[in-house]
């Protein structure tokens, strides 16, 4: 029997109408939507931006509930295990679509597949379908541009690095920091530093209709914010203004 194929689909960083029209007619055709699921039962990000496009009764769902630890030996198994359940539909001639907020190739869950399938089952084609990220839609949101002519840009994952994140702050003219919830006070504390606090907001779950924007990231000092969070500093634009 043939074997199907899998897409890696960006939906987008949130707003529905972000979904381009490729990513609309994969989410058609494919026999199989897979998703993230999260393991209390309610619906993923993802799950939510493509409810307007696909009728769950009568698509096959694949829910899949994905690694949330840093152990290399579990993340091993696990992608192995999702990657074997999406296999079961391939390998009978079915197409999956496996939806990913933001792009399939920047820091998705669609990359550590694409690496395992490509390992484990390389006769089976893999294939991406880029979306807008939430780096594209936080500059549109607040009407920032990410860089001009000869500027240096970067999209870097917030870590405890302080150095590296100070360095970082002072190499490049725009930045979009991302997963930055857990460290949000040491870098605003940078920020403060640098003299950067006008020139920095955050931004959760952007696009969407739960889009929340600060422009005075110094109300965050204290605040806990959900993992959908970024920062976008812009030397010199004034996003504080």
């Amino acid at each position: 029997m043939a074997t199907g194929e899998v897409y890696g689909v960006g939906v987008g960083p949130g707003d529905p109408e972000l979904i381009t029209l490729k990513a609309y007619r994969m989410l058609q055709e494919a026999d199989v939507v897979a998703y993230p699921k999260k393991r209390k039962g309610s619906k993923s990000y993802a799950h939510q931006i493509i409810e307007a496009f696909v009728d769950m009764n009568k698509k096959e769902m694949l829910g899949l509930v994905f690694p949330m630890t840093k152990d290399q030996a579990v993340l091993t198994e696990q992608w192995q295990q999702i990657t074997a359940e999406i296999y079961a539909h391939v390998s009978v001639g079915k197409t999956v679509a496996f939806v990913t907020e933001g792009d399939p190739m920047l820091y998705s869950t669609f990359i550590h597949l694409q690496r395992t399938m490509k390992a484990t089952y390389p006769e089976v084609p893999i294939k991406s379908i880029p979306g807008i990220s939430s780096v594209n839609g936080v500059a549109s949101q607040l009407g920032i541009p990410l860089a001009d002519g000869d500027d240096w840009m970067a999209v870097i994952p917030a870590t405890e690095d302080r150095q590296q994140m100070k360095k970082a702050l002072l190499d490049h003219d725009g930045l979009v920091f991302i997963k930055v919830a857990k460290v949000l006070p040491m870098m605003i504390e940078l920020l403060e530093e640098l003299d950067l606090v006008q020139d920095a907001a955050v931004a959760t779950k952007v696009t969407s209709s739960e889009e929340y924007i600060w422009r005075d990231v110094t109300e965050l000092k204290t605040a806990e914010l959900e993992y959908l969070t970024l920062m976008l500093v812009r030397k010199g634009c004034g996003v504080h203004a």
